[in-house]
């Protein structure tokens, strides 16, 4: 395209400067014709010899002038491109496309490639594709080729806006823009800092989970040494780590360790875990530990917060376990042996005097489950209110649907004088009630988002939590009292405990006396799973309180669509690996197919060989999935991926945007995963 090239700004004014003299020269002449004829003539020649010579010389030397700025653009451009070739900042030339038109010494260096290269910059920077291309003024991005670290920076360069910008030459037209890239390496810097994170300090607590009992079940005379060895096993390991260990309490140590010694123990899934396990001298119990592990907060301080958070963490999901928090994340391991049960109540008896002075200080109790209530989340609420009710305070149960399960339990209630219309309220009813004087119970979970009423949380200032699920990531912050104890087989069995310490006597009818033995059961399984002494010792004090065996039975019979449906779950059951068990539990014609699901994940762990089982029930447009196992297989972890949580050997989790059958095979894909990873 043929450009129309003129000059223009000081160099045009410049060289027409003697024209415009000349005309001011010739109107000056005519001023002076009207003072004296003969001086006009004289000055009228010179005017004319003078435009004359300037016209010759500007016509004749205009190209010779043109010429000698042409070379000096050429030479000083020359100069440039020799300096832009030689930097050594890599340097590249795109058009829009991204296409290479020209890229100077220090980039043909890095990419190996001559300067004929013309290809895209895509084939050499795979990660810089073309809608990266695409931006405004300027943009950086960052990639690695041969083992190095760049940031490369891009800049839109408009040609018509480097033309205005000419004092020499104008430009009528010309569109389009080209993209120069500068490549910065960061290998280096990135190394340092990597190194520097690598050896930023880790702060860590290790506890022993069940030091009174490990030594109650080994001779008095070897007990000094198997403290000795379990010290030994934990200084060791954490030596061999380049980590300091302090031991702060009997069962309690304190640990400083490199970022480096925290990856490789990360590694390893924290084997020390089953090497103190492995610590055996006669003694009946294994000892089992739990590490809590802080790091990545702004100073020490934050760190041991971040541990002190994980040790709870740890603690609270039964032990035997490593939790590793950071500043946006926690990372669980371990968690695969029963927690053992406690055989003393004093803490017990200690929430329950903690709990009786809350509940005092109060004019009104919401009792709040989680959503869909079972028969234990509703039979331990039934427990509050018996204690709201010996402390002469107005309790209300929070429901909103009403499932088949818990329909039995509740038409106990019914048509019954002592208790008010409103002793089942809905969510909405409960937020009217909710304020600085109500005290909100919040029993069988301790997962705020699958409450009843979230809301309900934020509304109340005190909020109790009695729970017997193992905690997750989301938990009920700022709980004026938290009683969370993974051993107990359920809540019932929790507040049946807390019953018995109640100041007042409290009186339980029999009908919340059923209530309370019907969660057990069912959370027990018959007393078949998680059942321990206290469990025992718990149905016991519900016999005398006047719970009846033989009617507890009769209201939790399967009608024939129920029977049929679990039926069908268990025949259609795939066995996975030889050692899973997965279904689907059809939900057409159930009030509640969730429950049937959980009955028949139950029921496909009495099929040999099954170390666990998974039924997934399509419900209210969520796939819900229920998790079972007896001992081999730690089911809360494996639903922990899925979003969901529960027990070692009792948990679930619900998914949305997907099919039953997506499910599955989301659920096969986790445990090929955890396979693996050695998580299961």
């Amino acid at each position: 395209m043929k450009q129309r090239v003129k000059l223009k700004g000081r160099l045009k004014a410049y060289l027409q400067g003697a024209l415009i003299l000349g005309f001011l020269l010739a109107a000056v002449n005519v001023g002076i014709y009207f003072l004296d004829i003969e001086s006009g003539l004289v000055l009228t020649v010179f005017v004319v010899f003078y435009m004359v010579t300037i016209s010759v010389l500007l016509y004749h030397n205009k190209p010779i002038i043109m010429n000698e700025f042409v070379n000096f653009a050429t030479q000083y451009g020359q100069i440039q491109r020799r300096l832009l070739r030689d930097l050594e900042l890599p340097h590249v030339l795109m058009d829009e496309n991204g296409k290479i038109i020209w890229m100077n010494i220090a980039f043909e260096q890095v990419v190996h490639k001559d300067k004929g290269y013309r290809k895209s910059i895509t084939s050499l920077f795979p990660s810089i594709t073309k809608d990266k291309l695409t931006f405004e003024q300027d943009a950086q991005y960052e990639l690695t080729f041969e083992e190095h670290d760049y940031i490369m920076k891009l800049k839109n360069v408009s040609i018509q806006d480097v033309i205005d910008k000419s004092e020499l030459i104008h430009e009528d037209a010309f569109e389009g823009h080209f993209i120069a890239a500068y490549l910065f390496d960061q290998t280096e810097l990135n190394e340092v800092k990597r190194e520097n994170d690598m050896q930023s300090l880790v702060l860590g607590l290790i506890y022993l989970d069940n030091y009174e009992e490990a030594l109650e079940s080994v001779e008095e005379v070897r007990r000094s040494l198997l403290v000795a060895l379990i010290d030994r096993r934990i200084n060791k390991y954490i030596t061999s780590l380049d980590g300091i260990v302090k031991k702060t309490e009997k069962d309690k140590y304190f640990i400083v360790l490199r970022k480096r010694a925290l990856l490789a123990m990360q590694e390893a899934r924290f084997d020390l875990l089953e090497d103190v396990k492995n610590v055996n001298i006669g003694n009946e119990m294994a000892v089992t530990i739990s590490i809590g592990i802080g790091l990545g907060g702004m100073t020490y301080a934050q760190n041991y917060e971040f541990a002190r958070t994980s040790i709870d963490l740890a603690l609270g999901r039964g032990g035997d376990q490593a939790v590793v928090k950071m500043d946006d994340s926690i990372i669980y391991y371990g968690g695969k042996s029963q927690q053992v049960e406690k055989n003393t109540r004093v803490k017990a008896r200690v929430k329950a005097h903690a709990l009786q002075e809350i509940i005092t200080s109060k004019d009104r109790v919401l009792v709040m489950g989680h959503k869909l209530s079972d028969v234990d989340s509703f039979g331990a609420a039934v427990g509050i209110s018996c204690i709201a009710r010996a402390l002469e305070k107005k309790s209300h149960i929070v429901i909103d649907d009403i499932t088949t399960s818990v329909r039995p339990l509740i038409d106990l209630f019914k048509n019954k004088e002592e208790y008010s219309e409103d002793y089942v309220i809905n969510s909405s009813q409960a937020l009217e009630l909710a304020g600085n004087n109500t005290v909100l119970v919040v029993v069988d979970v301790n997962r705020p988002s699958i409450t009843e009423c979230p809301e309900l949380i934020r509304r109340c200032k005190t909020v109790v939590v009695l729970d017997h699920h193992r905690q997750t990531t989301e938990i009920i912050e700022n709980a004026t009292l938290s009683y969370v104890e993974p051993y107990a087989s359920s809540a019932c069995e929790m507040v049946a405990e807390v019953l018995q310490y109640i100041g007042n006597n409290v009186k339980v009818k029999s009908n919340e006396a059923d209530c309370l033995y019907s969660g057990i059961i069912i959370d027990t399984n018959n007393f078949t799973a998680k059942t321990g002494v206290r469990t025992f010792e718990a149905a016991a004090f519900l016999r005398r309180c006047g719970a009846d065996v033989t009617r507890v039975r009769k209201m939790f019979r399967d009608d024939v669509a129920e029977y049929k449906a679990k039926a069908e779950a268990v025949s259609n059951a795939e066995i996975y690996k030889n050692a899973y068990a997965i279904s689907e539990c059809p939900a057409d014609g159930l009030d509640s197919p969730t429950i049937v699901g959980a009955q028949a994940s139950n029921e496909l762990l009495n099929i040999s060989g099954i170390k666990a089982s998974f039924v997934v029930t399509d419900f209210q447009n969520k796939i819900y999935v229920s998790a079972r196992s007896i001992d081999e297989v730690n089911v809360q972890i494996i639903m922990e991926r899925l979003g969901g949580g529960g027990h070692m050997n009792m948990a679930g989790a619900q998914l949305e945007g997907c099919t039953t059958k997506e499910a599955m095979e989301i659920i096969r894909e986790t445990i090929n995963t955890m396979l693996q990873e050695g998580a299961i």
